[in-house]
């Protein structure tokens, strides 16, 4: 089955980014490898394809996604109305990095079902497994250079943002995708899992005691709020619970589940869920979040605010589960 691409929108990116003297490419707060690697893999394949160009990847960035390379920070004041391109987030007030930036349009490149933000050139596409994916097939089909490290980078966001091919957003497109990006970049792409999935000995000690103190109710919801003593305890920032959560997918008696993380310095619980049923983006963008329909966070200022989020989502769980029970009886 041939892979189909939109030739002509990849294009109608390409002839802006040529045409543009400074571009600016941000994503979304909270970063996930999926986020860094797509967000760093297009800014160094423009300037390795238009060096004279000024390209700057911006956001705040996260010391263990180093190996992806080194975001920028510019003076946005300074910048004379560069293009915007907005990889893997659908709002704008979840978009890092752009504060005091006067752009002159906005490109969206973005796997996530759409919201606030529309690009002058809109990419949306919820049948992709990553922003990675989409800049992949971005770059394979226009003009734009396909380096080792970009090459390397992909590859790791869409590993990442699939679990290793097995989550629902992989599809055979993306098998080909990433077929094709091997074969023209001829990366060693096995010791790549190594940034992913090597931790220390303390990380895995925090996985430990977040399955030890993972509330499980009668409706298969689990979740855990992981305070800030905590974070100090194992040694671990307050990114490590979402970079996790992943890990409890396969787990027979959750469908959904909830890592809340105290941020100290924001002065909030950063949100993060998955699901292997229930519709979750809807609950969570109720509370200053979103993402897909099995895949999405939320920031929230106060504990009781939290405590309604983990009533709403258990209470999708138990309609999720009668539903399901009916379907049987059926």
């Amino acid at each position: 089955m041939e892979i189909i691409i939109n030739k002509r929108l990849l294009n109608n990116i390409y002839k802006e980014i040529k045409k543009s003297d400074e571009i600016v490419i941000a994503r979304h707060i909270g970063p996930d490898p999926d986020a860094i690697a797509s967000t760093i893999a297009l800014r160094d394949s423009i300037r390795n394809t238009f060096p004279n160009k000024k390209v700057y990847a911006v956001g705040a960035g996260v010391s263990k996604f180093k190996a992806y390379g080194n975001l920028d920070h510019p003076d946005n004041e300074k910048l004379n109305n560069p293009l915007l391109i907005v990889l893997d987030v659908p709002n704008m007030h979840r978009v890092d990095g752009i504060e005091n930036l006067n752009y002159s349009k906005i490109i969206k490149i973005d796997h996530h079902p759409k919201e606030d933000i529309t690009g002058f050139v809109d990419w949306t596409d919820t049948n992709k497994s990553s922003a990675s994916q989409m800049v992949c097939e971005l770059i394979l089909n226009t003009k734009l250079n396909l380096t080792k490290k970009v090459a390397e980078n992909l590859f790791l966001g869409i590993v990442s943002d699939s679990e290793r091919f097995s989550l629902k957003n992989t599809t055979y497109e993306t098998f080909d995708t990433v077929k094709e990006l091997l074969k023209q970049s001829k990366i060693d792409f096995v010791p790549l899992y190594d940034i992913l999935y090597t931790r220390p000995f303390s990380e895995h000690k925090f996985i430990a005691y977040i399955t030890n103190n993972l509330k499980i109710d009668e409706h298969k919801f689990g979740y855990i709020i992981i305070n800030d003593e905590t974070l100090k305890e194992y040694n671990v920032d307050n990114a490590t619970p979402s970079n996790l959560i992943n890990n409890y997918h396969f787990i027979d008696d959750l469908i959904v589940w909830a890592f809340i993380t105290e941020d100290v310095k924001n002065d909030l619980y950063k949100v993060s869920i998955r699901s292997r049923g229930p519709i979750i983006n809807e609950i969570a963008s109720r509370y200053n979040g979103g993402g897909h329909k099995f895949a999405s966070g939320a920031k929230i200022k106060t504990l009781e605010e939290v405590n309604k989020l983990l009533k709403d989502l258990s209470l999708a769980c138990m309609e999720y589960e009668d539903k399901e029970d009916k379907q049987k009886e059926e």
